[in-house]
């Protein structure tokens, strides 16, 4: 019987914007994500007093992370996957000083999961920044926000030291390319210099963080996340087959530059043939010098490419607008369900890297529904991560080394793309709609009890 190592992390992953609310809670100041209440692709909207959105209060884990933990315990969880909101630690991003409050709410997180044995996986910023630094200096276009970050990044390290030893810089670094607000907080009207930019000082400030953690948490573990957007050519034809490598060097890049400590070759020419010149000095050479320990990724499907125009033509408007695969089924959100495409990344990166890989993100979002006796028969959801699961363990058998596995959303939550809940991926249910009502209440859907045996067997209990 094959079983994952026994020192494979098990859990899942939320983020700060998508579960917490208490939006203004303790001296919090107002994020990016604050003022996209439609979500990462929808527009800004300014806030004023008396107005609310669905993120404001979320699924409440400001409040009730206590009980949320438990529950995550029950099912056997090693590790859980959190993000720190950058505006309860710096309300504006531009302070000398810390917010007291924002530091003592996560020194009661980080504790309540120690007493639960369950490990933290901390993302610095995770699709959110102060929106004080978007009004103010023009969010990750100013260079002067490197600084702000550093100093963001040095204060949670000081802080939690004791209490946090794998960390992670920014959440799907490589979706700023798609949604710049959202990922480098300029208007989606940006050109894509600006954007490259932009990017340029993220990647400079996530080495600066990693620089900051090895000194101080010298017995740290610090890495990146990229959205992995693996793609297939859609035919064999020569062209297909390079538009392929070129795709996939558009998100590879983002893991080059923060595992091997320079931009790679391909993208200097990319720059050159698009007329893009970034301002990069000799500091900021050496700062990328400094390289990540490990690799963690999403992963939620794959897609096809081709030099085909019309295909393409038609393929606008999908999610990164890629071309279906004719293999594959799709989700209810129209995402392609790969599991075989899993193991071909942990490997694809593996290869690349020599560096252990970690799977922060992996899920399927559904519109679950309660049935007579209150309860979730999410089958679906199970088979999704059954399916996914297996081809993790081949990838292992593969030689690929894999540190863990936190699904994306272990209990619901407010999705990123639309802000909605009724996309649901939790194996906890949450009694809330769209508009916002219901009574918050938790309870457990099949899959929890799938997960908690997976994770019980060591993943022996998977059907291959």
């Amino acid at each position: 019987m094959k079983t994952f190592p026994d020192a494979f992390l098990w859990g899942g992953a939320v983020a700060a914007n998508q579960v917490e609310g208490a939006y203004l809670e303790d001296g919090k100041g107002l994020s990016t994500s604050d003022v996209q209440p439609k979500g990462v692709f929808g527009p800004v909207v300014e806030r004023v007093p008396g107005d609310s959105g669905i993120k404001d209060v979320a699924i409440d884990f400001y409040h009730r992370y206590p009980d949320d933990i438990k529950l995550f315990a029950e099912m056997g969880f090693s590790c859980l996957r959190v993000s720190i909101a950058w505006t309860r630690i710096f309300p504006d991003g531009d302070e000398q000083q810390p917010n007291e409050a924002g530091l003592a709410f996560y020194d009661k997180l980080f504790d309540e999961l120690a007493a639960h044995n369950i490990t933290p996986l901390v993302t610095l910023s995770h699709y959110e920044m102060p929106w004080g630094l978007v009004k103010q200096y023009g969010g990750w276009g100013s260079r002067q926000v490197i600084g702000f970050f550093e100093r963001y990044a040095r204060t949670v390290f000081a802080r939690y030291k004791d209490k946090v030893k794998l960390w992670l810089t920014f959440n799907e670094i490589n979706m700023s390319l798609h949604a710049p607000m959202t990922g480098v907080g300029l208007p989606e009207t940006s050109s894509k210099a600006q954007v490259y930019q932009a990017i340029h000082h993220q990647l400079v400030a996530s080495a600066l963080a990693v620089k900051a953690c090895h000194e101080i948490i010298p017995e740290g573990k610090i890495g990146n996340m990229l959205l992995g957007g693996l793609v297939y050519p859609l035919t064999c034809k020569p062209d297909d087959v390079l538009e392929a490598l070129q795709e996939n060097r558009a998100w590879q890049f983002f893991g080059d530059v923060q595992c091997r400590g320079a931009y790679p070759g391909y993208m200097l020419r990319f720059f050159r043939d698009n007329g893009i010149q970034l301002e990069v000095n000799d500091a900021d050479r050496e700062a990328l010098k400094s390289t990540v320990d490990f690799i963690s990724f999403s992963y939620y499907m794959t897609g096809c490419v081709t030099t085909d125009e019309e295909l393409n033509q038609q393929a606008r408007g999908n999610i990164l607008s890629m071309v279906p695969n004719p293999h594959l089924v799709s989700s209810e959100w129209g995402w392609q369900i790969d599991p075989v495409g899993l193991r071909t990344l942990l490997n694809v990166l593996w290869d690349r890297y020599q560096k252990p890989l970690f799977i922060v993100e992996n899920g399927l979002g559904a519109k679950d529904k309660p049935d007579a006796d209150g309860i979730v028969q999410d089958d679906y959801r199970i088979d999704y991560l059954n399916d996914h699961l297996v081809q993790v363990r081949e990838a292992i058998e593969d030689g690929v080394e894999v540190m863990g596995y936190t699904s994306w959303g272990p209990i619901d939550l407010v999705s990123a793309s639309k802000a909605e809940l009724s996309k649901r991926y939790g194996f906890i249910y949450v009694d809330r709609d769209d508009s916002g009502k219901g009574t918050l209440t938790r309870s457990r859907k099949k899959s929890f009890h799938w997960y908690k045996e997976v994770i019980s067997t060591k993943g022996a209990s998977l059907k291959a």
